[in-house]
Protein backbone atom coordinates (compact mmCIF):
# COMPACT_ATOMS: atom_id res chain seq x y z
CA UNK A 1 0.00 0.00 0.00
CA UNK A 2 1.49 3.69 -0.84
CA UNK A 3 2.26 5.79 1.96
CA UNK A 4 -0.12 8.68 0.85
CA UNK A 5 -3.36 5.82 0.68
CA UNK A 6 -2.30 4.94 4.34
CA UNK A 7 -2.25 8.41 5.57
CA UNK A 8 -5.27 9.17 3.88
CA UNK A 9 -7.35 6.50 5.30
CA UNK A 10 -5.76 7.63 8.89
CA UNK A 11 -6.68 11.20 8.37
CA UNK A 12 -10.18 9.92 7.54
CA UNK A 13 -10.12 8.44 10.97
CA UNK A 14 -9.38 11.26 12.76
CA UNK A 15 -11.59 13.45 11.39
CA UNK A 16 -15.06 10.66 11.63
CA UNK A 17 -13.76 11.28 15.10
CA UNK A 18 -13.72 15.03 15.38
CA UNK A 19 -16.76 15.48 13.78
CA UNK A 20 -18.33 12.86 16.60
CA UNK A 21 -16.96 15.30 19.76
CA UNK A 22 -18.04 18.34 17.27
CA UNK A 23 -21.72 17.00 17.08
CA UNK A 24 -21.74 15.84 21.05
CA UNK A 25 -20.38 19.42 22.40
CA UNK A 26 -22.84 21.76 19.55
CA UNK A 27 -25.74 19.80 21.18
CA UNK A 28 -24.83 20.12 25.29
CA UNK A 29 -22.57 23.10 25.11
CA UNK A 30 -20.95 24.94 22.26
CA UNK A 31 -22.54 26.86 19.17
CA UNK A 32 -21.15 25.75 15.85
CA UNK A 33 -19.26 28.62 15.82
CA UNK A 34 -17.27 27.48 19.32
CA UNK A 35 -17.73 24.39 17.84
CA UNK A 36 -15.31 25.21 15.57
CA UNK A 37 -13.04 27.28 17.07
CA UNK A 38 -12.18 24.71 19.31
CA UNK A 39 -10.94 22.31 16.46
CA UNK A 40 -8.07 25.29 16.33
CA UNK A 41 -7.45 26.81 19.59
CA UNK A 42 -6.27 24.05 20.92
CA UNK A 43 -3.96 22.41 18.56
CA UNK A 44 -2.43 25.88 17.00
CA UNK A 45 -0.39 25.92 19.98
CA UNK A 46 0.63 22.61 19.81
CA UNK A 47 1.60 22.71 16.42
CA UNK A 48 3.74 25.91 16.81
CA UNK A 49 5.17 24.47 19.88
CA UNK A 50 6.09 21.29 17.95
CA UNK A 51 7.72 23.58 14.91
CA UNK A 52 9.70 25.51 17.05
CA UNK A 53 11.25 22.88 18.82
CA UNK A 54 12.19 21.46 15.23
CA UNK A 55 13.66 24.99 14.22
CA UNK A 56 15.41 25.13 17.16
CA UNK A 57 17.22 21.42 17.20
CA UNK A 58 18.91 22.76 13.96
CA UNK A 59 16.62 22.31 11.25
CA UNK A 60 15.71 25.38 8.79
CA UNK A 61 13.37 26.09 5.69
CA UNK A 62 12.95 29.42 3.79
CA UNK A 63 10.13 31.70 5.10
CA UNK A 64 7.35 31.00 2.20
CA UNK A 65 6.21 33.76 0.00
CA UNK A 66 3.11 35.63 -0.78
CA UNK A 67 1.55 32.67 -2.73
CA UNK A 68 2.11 30.48 0.63
CA UNK A 69 -0.09 32.73 2.67
CA UNK A 70 -2.93 33.19 -0.28
CA UNK A 71 -3.40 29.98 -0.75
CA UNK A 72 -3.43 28.87 3.33
CA UNK A 73 -6.01 32.21 4.12
CA UNK A 74 -8.14 31.07 1.34
CA UNK A 75 -8.31 27.16 2.60
CA UNK A 76 -8.57 28.45 6.36
CA UNK A 77 -11.72 30.73 5.22
CA UNK A 78 -13.27 27.83 3.44
CA UNK A 79 -12.50 25.37 6.07
CA UNK A 80 -13.84 27.50 8.62
CA UNK A 81 -17.08 28.38 6.64
CA UNK A 82 -17.39 24.62 5.57
CA UNK A 83 -16.84 23.10 9.53
CA UNK A 84 -19.69 25.54 10.36
CA UNK A 85 -21.52 24.44 8.31
CA UNK A 86 -21.12 20.68 9.11
CA UNK A 87 -21.83 21.28 12.87
CA UNK A 88 -25.01 23.12 11.92
CA UNK A 89 -26.16 20.38 9.96
CA UNK A 90 -25.34 17.70 12.28
CA UNK A 91 -27.90 19.76 14.84
CA UNK A 92 -30.54 18.90 11.89
CA UNK A 93 -29.94 15.43 10.99
CA UNK A 94 -27.90 12.14 12.51
CA UNK A 95 -24.66 11.62 12.00
CA UNK A 96 -24.16 9.26 9.27
CA UNK A 97 -26.60 11.23 6.87
CA UNK A 98 -24.67 14.19 8.00
CA UNK A 99 -21.08 12.97 7.36
CA UNK A 100 -22.57 11.48 3.87
CA UNK A 101 -24.23 15.02 3.00
CA UNK A 102 -20.51 16.47 3.34
CA UNK A 103 -19.10 13.90 0.76
CA UNK A 104 -20.82 15.53 -1.75
CA UNK A 105 -17.52 17.36 -2.30
CA UNK A 106 -16.32 14.80 -5.00
CA UNK A 107 -19.35 15.73 -7.31
CA UNK A 108 -19.28 19.64 -6.04
CA UNK A 109 -15.43 19.63 -7.21
CA UNK A 110 -16.46 17.51 -10.61
CA UNK A 111 -19.52 20.34 -11.20
CA UNK A 112 -16.74 23.33 -10.46
CA UNK A 113 -14.73 22.08 -13.10
CA UNK A 114 -17.08 21.82 -15.73
CA UNK A 115 -18.13 25.49 -14.97
CA UNK A 116 -15.04 27.34 -14.17
CA UNK A 117 -12.21 25.33 -16.18
CA UNK A 118 -14.46 23.74 -18.93
CA UNK A 119 -13.78 20.50 -18.19
CA UNK A 120 -15.59 17.54 -20.48
CA UNK A 121 -17.58 14.97 -18.63
CA UNK A 122 -18.16 11.79 -20.40
CA UNK A 123 -21.62 10.08 -20.61
CA UNK A 124 -20.59 7.23 -17.74
CA UNK A 125 -19.60 10.43 -15.61
CA UNK A 126 -22.88 12.87 -16.37
CA UNK A 127 -24.50 9.61 -15.22
CA UNK A 128 -22.47 9.61 -11.98
CA UNK A 129 -23.55 12.76 -11.11
CA UNK A 130 -27.12 12.25 -11.75
CA UNK A 131 -27.19 9.14 -9.27
CA UNK A 132 -25.71 11.41 -6.80
CA UNK A 133 -28.17 13.98 -7.22
CA UNK A 134 -30.56 11.75 -6.57
CA UNK A 135 -28.90 10.23 -3.22
CA UNK A 136 -28.99 14.33 -2.31
CA UNK A 137 -32.48 14.51 -2.84
CA UNK A 138 -33.53 10.87 -0.85
CA UNK A 139 -31.27 12.43 1.50
CA UNK A 140 -32.76 15.45 2.26
CA UNK A 141 -35.98 14.14 3.78
CA UNK A 142 -38.82 15.49 1.34
CA UNK A 143 -41.53 12.80 0.97
CA UNK A 144 -43.27 15.24 -0.97
CA UNK A 145 -42.82 18.31 -2.87
CA UNK A 146 -40.65 20.18 -6.11
CA UNK A 147 -37.93 18.80 -6.86
CA UNK A 148 -36.56 22.27 -6.67
CA UNK A 149 -37.90 22.79 -3.05
CA UNK A 150 -35.89 19.46 -2.00
CA UNK A 151 -32.76 20.62 -3.18
CA UNK A 152 -32.95 23.46 -1.28
CA UNK A 153 -33.65 21.72 1.83
CA UNK A 154 -31.58 23.33 4.88
CA UNK A 155 -30.25 20.15 5.14
CA UNK A 156 -29.33 19.56 1.76
CA UNK A 157 -27.95 23.40 1.20
CA UNK A 158 -25.71 23.01 4.78
CA UNK A 159 -24.36 19.74 3.35
CA UNK A 160 -23.71 20.77 -0.61
CA UNK A 161 -21.92 23.84 1.08
CA UNK A 162 -19.59 22.23 3.64
CA UNK A 163 -19.15 19.71 0.51
CA UNK A 164 -18.25 22.37 -1.92
CA UNK A 165 -16.20 24.66 0.49
CA UNK A 166 -14.08 21.01 1.47
CA UNK A 167 -13.26 20.96 -1.97
CA UNK A 168 -12.01 24.45 -2.16
CA UNK A 169 -9.33 23.90 1.15
CA UNK A 170 -8.27 20.49 -0.06
CA UNK A 171 -7.00 22.44 -3.54
CA UNK A 172 -5.71 25.43 -1.19
CA UNK A 173 -3.65 23.76 0.99
CA UNK A 174 -2.27 21.38 -1.54
CA UNK A 175 -1.28 24.46 -3.18
CA UNK A 176 0.06 25.94 -0.21
CA UNK A 177 2.00 22.45 0.89
CA UNK A 178 3.97 22.85 -2.75
CA UNK A 179 5.08 26.35 -1.96
CA UNK A 180 6.98 25.21 1.07
CA UNK A 181 10.92 24.83 0.09
CA UNK A 182 11.56 21.69 1.64
CA UNK A 183 11.79 17.77 0.40
CA UNK A 184 10.52 16.37 3.77
CA UNK A 185 6.74 15.87 2.95
CA UNK A 186 6.11 15.97 6.94
CA UNK A 187 7.85 18.79 7.24
CA UNK A 188 5.77 20.83 4.62
CA UNK A 189 2.96 19.74 6.12
CA UNK A 190 3.75 20.69 9.80
CA UNK A 191 4.69 24.57 8.02
CA UNK A 192 1.80 24.71 6.06
CA UNK A 193 -0.94 23.73 8.87
CA UNK A 194 0.49 25.34 11.95
CA UNK A 195 0.32 28.95 9.81
CA UNK A 196 -3.12 27.69 8.35
CA UNK A 197 -4.53 26.99 11.80
CA UNK A 198 -2.61 30.19 13.88
CA UNK A 199 -4.68 32.28 11.17
CA UNK A 200 -8.18 30.48 11.99
CA UNK A 201 -7.45 30.84 15.51
CA UNK A 202 -6.72 34.12 15.54
CA UNK A 203 -9.62 34.79 12.58
CA UNK A 204 -12.35 32.75 14.88
CA UNK A 205 -11.40 34.32 17.96
CA UNK A 206 -12.20 37.91 16.21
CA UNK A 207 -15.45 36.61 15.12
CA UNK A 208 -16.39 35.29 18.45
CA UNK A 209 -15.59 38.40 20.22
CA UNK A 210 -17.45 40.70 17.80
CA UNK A 211 -20.70 38.35 17.20
CA UNK A 212 -21.09 35.84 20.15
CA UNK A 213 -19.57 37.19 23.01
CA UNK A 214 -19.20 34.66 25.60
CA UNK A 215 -18.67 31.78 23.62
CA UNK A 216 -14.75 31.88 23.72
CA UNK A 217 -15.30 31.40 27.90
CA UNK A 218 -17.73 28.59 26.51
CA UNK A 219 -15.20 27.11 24.55
CA UNK A 220 -12.14 27.20 27.49
CA UNK A 221 -14.84 25.70 30.04
CA UNK A 222 -15.10 22.88 28.07
CA UNK A 223 -12.06 22.13 27.60
CA UNK A 224 -11.60 18.58 29.08
CA UNK A 225 -13.93 17.73 25.95
CA UNK A 226 -12.93 20.10 23.50
CA UNK A 227 -9.39 19.69 23.85
CA UNK A 228 -9.79 16.29 22.47
CA UNK A 229 -11.04 18.14 19.51
CA UNK A 230 -8.09 20.24 18.61
CA UNK A 231 -6.34 17.15 19.46
CA UNK A 232 -7.96 14.76 16.50
CA UNK A 233 -8.20 17.96 14.33
CA UNK A 234 -4.79 18.35 14.48
CA UNK A 235 -3.78 15.06 13.72
CA UNK A 236 -6.17 14.53 11.32
CA UNK A 237 -5.22 17.47 9.41
CA UNK A 238 -1.66 16.69 9.28
CA UNK A 239 -2.61 13.53 8.22
CA UNK A 240 -3.93 15.40 5.22
CA UNK A 241 -2.19 17.80 4.26
CA UNK A 242 1.42 15.03 4.28
CA UNK A 243 -1.12 13.39 2.25
CA UNK A 244 -1.59 16.62 -0.31
CA UNK A 245 2.13 16.99 -0.49
CA UNK A 246 2.40 13.19 -1.77
CA UNK A 247 -0.72 12.96 -4.30
CA UNK A 248 -3.33 15.01 -6.02
CA UNK A 249 -5.95 16.36 -3.74
CA UNK A 250 -9.02 14.61 -5.70
CA UNK A 251 -6.80 11.35 -5.20
CA UNK A 252 -6.45 11.88 -1.51
CA UNK A 253 -10.01 12.91 -1.33
CA UNK A 254 -11.54 9.89 -3.07
CA UNK A 255 -9.51 7.94 -0.71
CA UNK A 256 -11.39 9.63 2.45
CA UNK A 257 -14.37 8.56 1.33
CA UNK A 258 -13.84 5.86 3.64
CA UNK A 259 -15.05 8.01 6.62
CA UNK A 260 -18.81 6.84 5.81
CA UNK A 261 -17.91 3.69 6.71
CA UNK A 262 -16.40 4.88 9.80
CA UNK A 263 -19.65 7.49 10.01
CA UNK A 264 -21.96 4.84 9.69
CA UNK A 265 -20.04 2.91 12.82
CA UNK A 266 -19.94 5.92 14.96
CA UNK A 267 -23.71 7.06 13.76
CA UNK A 268 -25.11 3.39 14.80
CA UNK A 269 -22.74 2.16 17.97
CA UNK A 270 -22.12 5.88 19.57
CA UNK A 271 -25.21 8.01 19.03
CA UNK A 272 -27.97 4.80 19.32
CA UNK A 273 -29.24 6.98 16.26
CA UNK A 274 -31.51 4.66 13.76
CA UNK A 275 -30.82 4.85 10.27
CA UNK A 276 -33.93 4.68 7.98
CA UNK A 277 -34.48 2.30 4.67
CA UNK A 278 -34.86 5.90 3.10
CA UNK A 279 -31.53 6.95 4.52
CA UNK A 280 -29.66 4.13 3.59
CA UNK A 281 -30.98 4.24 0.05
CA UNK A 282 -29.65 8.24 -0.17
CA UNK A 283 -26.24 6.76 0.90
CA UNK A 284 -25.87 3.92 -1.09
CA UNK A 285 -26.70 5.92 -4.53
CA UNK A 286 -24.44 8.96 -3.49
CA UNK A 287 -21.33 6.61 -2.15
CA UNK A 288 -21.88 4.68 -5.74
CA UNK A 289 -22.00 8.19 -7.27
CA UNK A 290 -18.79 9.54 -5.61
CA UNK A 291 -17.56 5.94 -6.11
CA UNK A 292 -18.30 5.94 -10.15
CA UNK A 293 -16.95 9.32 -10.56
CA UNK A 294 -13.34 8.35 -8.35
CA UNK A 295 -13.09 5.20 -11.44
CA UNK A 296 -13.34 7.74 -14.16
CA UNK A 297 -11.11 10.41 -13.02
Amino acid sequence: MDLWIAISIAAALFQTVRFMLQKQLSQVRLSPAGATFARFVYSAPVLCAVLAGWLLSGGGVALPGAGFWAYGAIGGAAQITATVCTVALFKRRNFAVGVTFIKVEVLMTALVGIVVLGDRVSGAGLVAILVGVAGVLILSGSAVGAVWQRLISPSAALGLAAGALFGVSAVSYRGATLMVAADDPFLRALVTLAAVTTMQTLGMALWLRLRERGEMDRVFGAWRSAGWIGLTSMAGSFCWFTAFTLQNAAYVKAVGQVELIFAVLGSVLFFREKISGREWAGMALLSASILGLVLLL
